[in-house]
């Protein structure tokens, strides 16, 4: 995901996954790309409340298991504040999707709730309880909550890691485990 911000209260958010499925070859799966928007800071109740609309194309591969072949218009609202050494973010989304559902269902919601705190020094940690209602529909599927919690570690002010485990509570989420980077590239112009 690359992320621009373009005025002091607007990021561009691009995605353009890359994905190797089982049964599947590494490729590009479905673009997808949006804006966040803050709109309100220090609010009563939503703290600093944003909106993230997005489109994901269908740009990968279907036969390859790396695209879903549907257009999705999704939103996203962010509430995000900091409590103590605590950062919280609690987010709900909704997407609906182009298609007959067959590799997708049309509707989909999310919620997460998520916990970022430090642990020593430069070492921090994160805790995200998350849930996928469950969907109808040919591809439907039964909702899931699951909780995902791991360490971040600041390498530098403009570089963080961060990896875990994701760890199912119910419905059929599999267990998983996760690692990434955060690379801030400064200001391009």
């Amino acid at each position: 995901v690359l992320k621009l911000g373009l005025a002091p209260r607007m990021q561009l958010n691009v995605s353009v996954p890359a994905a190797s499925p089982i049964g599947g070859s590494l490729g590009i799966g479905d673009f997808a790309v949006g804006v966040k928007w803050r709109l309100l800071e220090d609010a009563p109740v939503v703290h600093d409340f944003a909106i993230l609309p997005s489109i994901k194309l269908p740009t990968g591969s279907e036969s390859a298991f790396r695209g879903t072949g549907t257009t999705d218009f999704s939103i996203l609202l962010i509430s995000s504040r900091v409590i103590g050494p605590v950062a919280i973010d609690l987010n709900a989304g909704y997407t609906v999707r182009s298609g007959n559902g067959t590799a997708a269902p049309k509707h989909a919601t999310l919620w997460t709730a998520s916990f970022g705190y430090p642990l020593k020094g430069r070492l921090g940690a994160v805790t995200e309880f998350y849930g996928l209602p469950g969907t109808s529909g040919p591809a439907g599927a039964a909702g899931t909550v699951a909780l995902l919690v791991g360490p971040t570690f600041l390498v530098h002010p403009w570089l963080a890691l961060d990896a875990g485990t994701i760890l199912p509570i119910s419905g059929p989420q599999p267990y998983a485990v996760y690692a990434g980077a955060v690379w801030n590239l400064g200001r391009i112009w």
